[in-house]
C-alpha cells in the first residue's frame, strides 16, 4: 500500500484553488488534459499518467482514480490548507517503480505544483521546490526532452 500527502497553507483560503489544478499545472510535467471541463466523469492525466475524476465538490475537494493502477489521488481545502493525498495499492511491479523513480517525479512535480498555487495566492514560497539530483537524472533518462521545459 502506498500513501503519498503534501499540503500546504497558502495563507488564504484554499477552496478556491481546488478547481484551478488544470490551470495551475506545473508546465515542467506536461499537461494535465481532460475530455471535458473538470468534474465526474472526466477522463484524462498528465504524461503516461492515467486518471477519471469520480468525486468533485467545488471548493472543497476533487478525486481521481487511476485508470490502469488501483488507487486515487486528491486534491482537498480546509481553510487556508491545500493537500494532496495519494493512495494505492499497486502490485509489487508498479510498487518497485513507485520507489525507484515514480515517487521522487510525483514528489517533485507536487511541490512545482502547490508552488504554483501559493504564488497564485500572492506570495512566495518561502522555500521554493528544487529538484533533487535523482529527479533530474530519471527526468533525462525517461522523459522525452521535447516534454521536458526548462526551469526558472
Amino acid at each position: 500500500m502506498i500513501r503519498n500527502v503534501h499540503s500546504r497553507d497558502l495563507g488564504v483560503p484554499a477552496g478556491p484553488f481546488v478547481e484551478r489544478v488544470q490551470e495551475l499545472w506545473p508546465p515542467a510535467w506536461g499537461t494535465q488534459e481532460f475530455d471535458r471541463p473538470l468534474g465526474v466523469g472526466a477522463d484524462g492525466g498528465h504524461g503516461p499518467i492515467r486518471y477519471r475524476c469520480v468525486a468533485f465538490e467545488p471548493g472543497s475537494s476533487i478525486t481521481f482514480e487511476f485508470t490502469d493502477l488501483s488507487g486515487t489521488h486528491t486534491l482537498s481545502a480546509s481553510g487556508t490548507v491545500l493537500r494532496h493525498e495519494l493512495v494505492g495499492d499497486f502490485g509489487f511491479v508498479a510498487w518497485l517503480r513507485w520507489v525507484v523513480a515514480i515517487r521522487w517525479l510525483h514528489d517533485a512535480c507536487l511541490e512545482d505544483l502547490l508552488d504554483g498555487f501559493e504564488r497564485a495566492a500572492g506570495r512566495e514560497p518561502k522555500s521554493p521546490a528544487r529538484w533533487s539530483w535523482w529527479v533530474r537524472l530519471v527526468r533525462r533518462a525517461f522523459i522525452p526532452r521535447r516534454r521536458q521545459p526548462q526551469r526558472a
